[in-house]
């Protein structure tokens, strides 16, 4: 990991724990919210100059957060929510990328 990388997970990790429950509660309450909340920060990731694999290791940063702090409240993300307990490392780095075009699209 060169060092940008891991700035960047340190910014994205301080900003998921200084979040307060109501705003993350707000963005998680539909699976559409989600995907514009996720789609806002890859379009700021971009315009920082950040590539796809720093977009995708913040989307991961990101997934791996929810999984272990927050409950899934509608179907999609109890789905991704359950891929991303059973997926490897690599598995997981997958998925953070799929999420990450889907919110480019």
């Amino acid at each position: 990991m060169n060092n940008n990388t891991g700035t960047v997970e340190n910014k994205v990790e301080n900003k998921l724990n200084e979040m307060s429950q109501e705003k993350k509660d707000s963005i998680l309450s539909s699976f559409n919210e989600f995907k514009t909340y996720l789609g806002d920060k890859v379009t700021k990731g971009e315009k920082l100059g950040l590539n796809d694999d720093q977009l995708t290791l913040a989307a991961k940063k990101i997934a791996d957060y929810l999984a272990k702090h927050e409950e899934p409240q509608n179907e999609e993300q109890y789905l991704l929510h359950e891929l991303w307990k059973v997926g490897s490392e690599d598995e997981q780095h997958h998925l953070a990328r799929m999420l990450v075009k889907l919110v480019k699209e």
